[in-house]
């Protein structure tokens, strides 16, 4: 099984929700960051990449036909090279509006998580996205940043743009699969994110 669809959309773009959606498209298990909970071995291996050495993608991703999420999206770009065949999904929103889900949700855990995966993420995180992530600006120039520079790198023909919203269409028009019968997958919304922690 090789990775078909390479998440570049960062988190709290609707990331849990494409990791069920496609899961159910690809009838296949789609890699997200609550994954890595499953793989423990997994957290050195990210934290190597973030320092600029190459996991080894096949192994990292056995049995799964996609990713999302961060770390993955990180590695976008190196993902692209291993899968030449895989389309890209950058799922992004409204940069104020993400960036205060990012402020209520994900940002005070990366910055507070301690121990090797606290290490690892905050690694990835400071290393290809932005150091500072409770300074507004800088984290919204920084998304911004991101999804241009994904709008540039990736070749029309492989890129899938999705936001919230959209549903089923972009997803399945991309990977030229028929709309499943079921709802939109929704999940992980902010007030569910805070129920959990």
């Amino acid at each position: 099984m090789a990775i078909q669809i390479i998440g570049a959309g960062l988190g709290r773009t609707g990331t849990t929700s494409l990791k069920v959606a496609l899961e159910m498209l690809l009838k296949a298990p789609c890699y997200h960051m609550v994954n890595i909970a499953d793989h423990p071995d997994h957290i050195a291996q990210w934290h190597a990449a973030s320092q600029a050495d190459t996991p080894d993608w096949a192994s990292l991703f056995r049995g799964y036909s996609a990713v999302t999420d961060w770390p993955a999206t990180a590695f976008y770009k190196e993902l692209m090279q291993a899968y030449p065949e895989a389309k890209v999904l950058l799922s992004f929103r409204d940069s104020a509006a993400w960036f205060k889900s990012c402020q209520d949700t994900i940002f005070p855990k990366i910055l507070s998580t301690q121990g090797e995966w606290g290490e690892m993420i905050r690694s990835v995180v400071f290393n290809t996205f932005c150091k500072d992530l409770e300074d507004r600006d800088s984290c919204i120039t920084a998304y911004e940043r991101h999804n241009e520079e994904v709008r540039r790198y990736v070749p029309v023909e492989r890129l899938i743009e999705w936001q919230p919203g959209d549903d089923w269409l972009p997803l399945c028009n991309g990977l030229n699969l028929p709309e499943p019968g079921e709802v939109y997958p929704y999940i992980n919304k902010t007030k569910d994110f805070l129920a959990r922690s």
